[in-house]
């Protein structure tokens, strides 16, 4: 009586992971939520308090915002989302550019918290296409546009309002 062998099915690479990685958690985190107001629920984070710089603070955390965007195309979100994902980025940056009030529309909008919301509900559903990538980069480009020229906006208009300060 000879006894077969039933093979073992044995993977050698494990499968490719469509979780939220944790820095995508901690920089929502970080932009959004990370100071508590006293005596309130409410909370903000570095994304209005970086914009108060002018010049500077949109565009920097736009940047910092688009580490969302690039892990939602690592995981598999669906085009769409991955559009809305660039839409709040961009609402936050140009909402923001708006000198104080910017940056309290940003404490309320809170793009990266949405964002990661996006992300989380959504991961896993595809694996990404070449049409993705091209949708994210455009995203990205667009996103860096206007950051910067939201930044070079501010840096003019305060440019001539000191050097009208200085003529009087």
């Amino acid at each position: 009586m000879k006894s077969e062998a039933t093979p073992i099915d044995v993977e050698v690479l494990p499968p490719r992971e469509r979780d939220v990685p944790d820095v995508s958690r901690l920089i929502a985190w970080l932009l959004d939520d990370l100071i508590r107001i006293p005596g309130t629920n409410f909370r903000i984070g570095f994304d209005p308090i970086i914009g108060l710089i002018p010049g500077l603070g949109d565009g920097s955390t736009a940047v910092m915002s688009t580490v969302l965007l690039l892990h939602g195309l690592r995981a598999g979100v669906p085009r769409i989302v991955l559009v809305r994902m660039a839409l709040n980025i961009l609402t936050n940056s140009l909402g923001g550019a708006i000198p104080v009030v910017g940056d309290v529309f940003s404490a309320w909008f809170k793009s990266n918290r949405r964002n990661y919301e996006l992300l989380q509900r959504h991961a896993g559903a595809r694996a990404s296409t070449r049409a993705d990538r091209v949708i994210v980069v455009a995203a990205i480009a667009g996103v860096l546009a206007v950051a910067v020229a939201a930044s070079a906006f501010a840096v003019f208009v305060f440019y001539k309002l000191f050097q009208a300060l200085l003529a009087l």
